[in-house]
């Protein structure tokens, strides 16, 4: 007894002796962890290449049907071919979470045909357009990837329709997946009078070297590259794993500014500069090295970490750089500026004189929907006066390039009756729109059709007032963000919201005073949030009347919406 009683003496007053620290999880980092799948979909991937699912689409899928789909290829491998299943017709947004896949998925597929850049010619467009009316109802979305959705796609037709697009150069190779998404890139290069450089060359070599290239169809998880020459920064480099931006070196001259690991969704993170200045002529080996650090060093244990954005707060610039320059590179990169703020608007609504003395025209296609149809008859009207050349923007907008300056008004009034307009208008011009409930299976809202009834009657309400500048108006139908919701003046993330009548019906959170670098802010921000603010669908064009009324009402001489947003009271904003 007296021997505890000393041990408790001794003992006493001082600290209990620390637990051994836990060991580290392996994350999942190839170079570091090696390469043990982690999770069902690291493990699905190592069994088999999701490239390889074509070879059985073409000779068993497609003959023998939807109910002969493995598991691990319609949920995974597919696509890497640009193929989701769609959403089943008539299942409400409030039980979106509360189904398994397979009780929210039709045996109809959404399609993603690439267009690395936006370039369309058009041959091109009306192939996409006749394989829309063949194939998929009609139908035809243009995103803010610079890509064309289709949906309804059958798996007896994905064949024919592969044989279609590759006829006419185009693929749907990796357009989904974990792999290197379609490239963003300036939707005026080449062309544009006040463009810097012409990136058109770097995007051609690298998706003609790596896309569909085996080694790099494994990453973590989706990836997705932006590269432009124009002064307008009109790519948003902001929220792209890895972003190439035009700047003027004072001793190198032209080249490009590096951004890496930027995206939005549920944990928003812009991307950072790495300090370095690129040579035109390295633009692809510092791609390629970049994307191989994500490939081995990127988190794949848990899916919701494993994104670049990721590796890059837990690393730092410096660090990323150092890796890339000494490990895949093998080379210093010289120290570079930042690229100046935005001259120009970036998403080139309007007539623009191009650089050959001709004009690029603009055109704004409300919420990206389009059609079949549509698609034909913006090909007859560019055939009628002699032009070759589309472009899509990552603002789910077309141009129409080549125009001669007698033709000028003669076009813009052939797209104005097709619907599409080039004018600056109030809302028009600045709303963009995610898949929504109508195709999405992670989607609680709808939101192409909101979004179209919502600029109409918005237009009709204030048409009294004249905005000092656009207004960006974006919706999106679940929290993931497709529609860069956190990026708007006005932000609405799809949910279902309770009314003051105890009602649940499908509504938003709103975000106000968000944006990326343009000529009307200096940087990107984040869209602010206000507790409890929500709005339903019904009552969503009386709040932005109400909040914009409120901003001309009380902001101080060239305050900005964002401005204004980010300082007002919340009373304000409610």
């Amino acid at each position: 007894m007296s021997t505890q009683v000393e041990e408790n003496k001794e003992t006493a007053g001082k600290p209990a002796a620390k637990r051994p620290a836990r060991p580290k999880k392996p994350n999942g980092q190839w170079k570091i962890d090696g390469r043990e799948p982690l999770n069902k979909n690291e493990i699905d991937k190592a069994e088999d290449n999701g490239l390889n699912v074509r070879a059985r689409i073409d000779e068993t899928y497609s003959k023998e049907g939807f109910a002969s789909i493995a598991e691990a290829d319609l949920h995974g491998r597919f696509r890497w071919w640009g193929l989701y299943t769609q959403r089943k017709p008539g299942i409400d947004g409030g039980r979106t979470a509360k189904l398994e896949p397979h009780e929210l998925e039709d045996e109809y597929f959404m399609m993603r045909i690439r267009t690395d850049g936006g370039k369309l010619s058009l041959e091109q467009l009306r192939t996409i357009a006749q394989i829309s009316n063949d194939f998929a109802r009609g139908s035809a979305d243009l995103t803010d990837r610079q890509n064309i959705q289709l949906h309804w796609v059958e798996i007896e037709n994905v064949p024919e329709i592969w044989r279609r697009l590759e006829s006419v150069g185009m693929q749907t190779t990796e357009a989904c997946g974990d792999v290197p998404r379609g490239f963003l890139g300036s939707p005026v290069a080449g062309i544009a009078a006040d463009e810097l450089i012409d990136p058109t060359s770097a995007i051609e070599e690298i998706t003609r070297r790596y896309i569909g290239d085996p080694s790099l169809s494994n990453l973590p998880r989706k990836y997705k590259t932006a590269i432009t020459g124009h002064p307008s920064q009109d790519v948003v480099h902001e929220i792209n794993d890895c972003s190439f931006v035009a700047v003027d070196h004072p001793e190198h001259g032209i080249g490009y500014d590096l951004w890496v690991g930027g995206a939005l969704s549920v944990v928003p993170r812009f991307a950072e500069r790495l300090g370095a200045w690129v040579h035109p002529d390295q633009v692809v080996d510092v791609w390629l090295g970049v994307t191989e650090i994500f490939r081995d060093y990127g988190y794949r244990r848990l899916r919701n970490k494993a994104r670049m954005k990721f590796l890059l707060a837990d690393w730092g610039p410096e660090k990323l750089r150092d890796v890339l320059e000494t490990e895949y590179l093998g080379y210093l990169l010289a120290d570079g500026p930042p690229p100046p703020k935005p001259a120009v608007a970036g998403d080139h609504v309007g007539i623009h004189q191009q650089k050959d003395g001709k004009y690029y025209i603009g055109t704004t296609l409300v919420a990206g929907r389009a059609s079949g149809t549509l698609l034909h008859q913006i090909a007859d009207l560019a055939e009628q006066y002699g032009l070759d050349r589309i472009r899509l923007t990552p603002h789910q907008k077309i141009l129409v390039l080549d125009v001669d300056e007698a033709d000028v008004e003669k076009v813009v009034a052939g797209l104005d009756a097709l619907g599409l307009s080039s004018r600056k208008d109030l809302f028009r011009r600045s709303v963009m729109a995610c898949t929504g409930i109508e195709f999405c299976k992670l989607a609680i809202v709808e939101t192409k059709q909101t979004a179209i009834d919502a600029v109409t009657r918005l237009e009709e309400k204030l048409a009294d007032i004249d905005l000092p500048h656009p207004i960006s108006l974006h919706l999106n139908g679940c929290p993931n963000s497709c529609a860069r919701i956190q990026t708007a003046d006005i932000g609405l993330k799809g949910q279902i919201v309770t009314t003051d009548d105890g009602e649940q019906v499908p509504g938003f959170q709103v975000h106000v005073g968000g944006g990326l670098a343009s000529k009307d802010r200096d940087e990107a921000g984040l869209g602010r949030t206000v507790r409890g603010l929500k709005v339903t669908v019904d009552g969503l064009e009386e709040y932005v009347e109400k909040i914009v009324r409120r901003f001309l009402d009380g902001r101080s001489e060239d305050e900005t919406f964002s401005q204004w947003a980010h300082r007002v009271d919340e009373e304000e904003l409610k």
